[in-house]
């Protein structure tokens, strides 16, 4: 087994060289990125290759760190490091070089659950008594104190701070005769959500929790197959899209082939329906559904919905951007870019202090002058988190000579944290968990602000009845506060956010 860290300087002083990430609630004014899985086997020595490009496809998933382990029919080795994928696998490097084989997975860590250290980079590599073992999560275990706890009472050592290290630990335990059933095992104890990508004697493993939260799916690429969070992770490859994995399916591959089992009980699917409004990729097919389009239709709702008259739809970028084509496309008005967005700039969330945080936001994004000056706009972003960078955007075109500045908002209010594997503040830092819209208008200085309902969300993605309350067609507890794992309630009352 062979470890590298692509940069000279050693693993620890990697760490204390790092930016600390702050809590969400203090350092951001967005639902923070999931992370991002991606598995391959093929029939060459080219799996470390493909997981580089895929993993670059995803790293709107996850951009603190990067990881990969790799397997060559003899040994399994192991290159991450923290920044970017481009930062750290250079296809013409050495130790690019020493990862060629034909089975590989890889993660893209955005860090709620652990230090920003080295040693919580997935994926984890470890030797188990069946043989080396390694394992890439994207999601959040909410039973994790309690097992940890158990865990180390029992004897169990923890190389990282992260919830992951948790099922390594449950499958070393098992007594189970085989890798896979042992897998079972550990995850017949873990609540919560989770995508799962794992290698282990010469097959690569993708698994979804039962409740299918996060998403995973599979396509073919030649002779081989691949794991992916989303379709772009296949495209960029080119690899076909073969279908969703479905909540609670196992799925193992090895030469001869993909092998499906349902070891879960089936609970029915809670898909996050966040992926449809921010996090997934615009140019994704997440359950079914086109991400593009559907950020359309949500515009279309939302113009329906709560109408005003203007002279131009303005999107906050980049995110913002379908929804507003859709709202001004129903709206009759004409859409034009009023923000220009800099993509060179680093995320504002980790920025060490407050002035540099803010600082930021003017360097992300600039008034076109020329395109809001003496005219009546309409706003359109994907949420309104704490409502700080909402303040800065109003303040941006009132500064750019805007007469009127109308927000509307691509997703309902968000009121409650996220407990399944995404960075949000808690409940009290939420600025629509105590305040109506008419409120948080005045709040950021808006002349108005409407949110999409419910129910208008659910129709744009073909629920024309909008939000079965009864039975929800996704998770959307950070809208509803209805959280479908119901046995940690009680963590869910006392603002911990243990996200991936």
């Amino acid at each position: 087994m062979t470890v590298s860290a692509p940069k000279s300087e050693s693993n620890a002083d990697q760490s204390a060289n790092q930016p600390s990430v702050e809590s969400s609630a203090d350092s951001s004014d967005r639902f923070n990125e999931e992370c991002a899985v991606f598995g391959v086997f093929t029939s060459d020595d080219s799996a470390h290759h493909l997981t580089a490009l895929g993993l670059h496809a995803l790293q709107h998933r996850g951009q603190e760190a990067t990881g990969m382990v790799s397997f060559n029919k003899q040994n399994f080795n192991a290159l991450r490091g923290f920044g970017h994928v481009g930062d750290n696998f250079n296809a013409d490097s050495s130790e690019m070089a020493a990862m060629a084989g034909h089975l590989a997975i890889g993660h893209n860590r955005y860090s709620t659950t652990g230090q920003s250290e080295y040693r919580n980079i997935q994926p984890f590599l470890t030797e188990l008594a069946f043989g080396e073992f390694a394992l890439a999560h994207n999601g959040n275990l909410i039973n994790a104190e309690r097992l940890r706890a158990s865990l180390v009472a029992a004897g169990s050592l923890f190389q990282s701070t992260t919830d992951t290290e948790i099922i390594i630990h449950l499958v070393a335990r098992s007594h189970r005769k085989s890798p896979t059933d042992r897998l079972i095992e550990a995850l017949m104890q873990i609540e919560g959500a989770y995508a799962l990508v794992c290698a282990f004697d010469n097959q690569l493993i993708g698994v979804r929790d039962p409740l299918g939260i996060r998403p995973l799916v599979l396509g073919k690429l030649d002779e081989g197959f691949v794991l992916a969070s989303e379709t772009c992770g296949l495209d960029i490859i080119g690899a076909e899209f073969v279908r969703d994995i479905k909540p609670g399916e196992m799925v193992s591959i090895d030469e001869t082939g993909v092998q499906s089992s349902m070891p879960f009980s089936e609970t029915g699917s809670r898909f996050c329906v966040f992926e449809y409004v921010y996090f997934a990729r615009p140019d994704s097919i997440v359950e079914g559904r086109g991400v593009y389009a559907t950020r359309k239709q949500i515009g279309k709702e939302l113009a329906k919905e709560s109408g005003v008259s203007a002279d131009v739809v303005v999107p906050v970028p980049d995110s913002g951007v379908p929804a507003a084509l859709g709202y001004a496309e129903e709206a009759g008005i004409p859409f034009d870019l009023g923000i220009i967005r800099n993509h060179y700039i680093g995320r504002t969330f980790i920025q060490p202090t407050q002035a540099g945080r803010t600082q930021s936001v003017r360097m992300k994004h600039n008034a076109n002058i020329a395109t809001v000056k003496g005219r009546s706009v309409i706003l359109i972003d994907d949420s309104i988190v704490r409502g700080t960078t909402s303040r800065k955007i109003v303040s941006m075109m009132r500064e750019a000579g805007a007469t009127e500045v109308h927000m509307r908002i691509a997703s309902p209010p968000t009121i409650s944290p996220c407990y399944y594997g995404v960075d949000t503040p808690d409940k009290e830092k939420l600025i629509a968990s105590y305040m109506t819209a008419d409120e948080i208008a005045v709040e950021i200085g808006a002349d108005s602000l409407a949110f999409i309902t419910d129910d208008g969300l659910y129709r744009a993605m073909g629920f024309e009845e909008g939000r079965n309350k009864s039975c929800p067609q996704f998770c959307d507890a950070c809208f509803s506060e209805d959280y479908p794992v119901k046995t940690a309630s009680d963590r869910f009352s006392n603002g911990v956010n243990n996200g991936k």
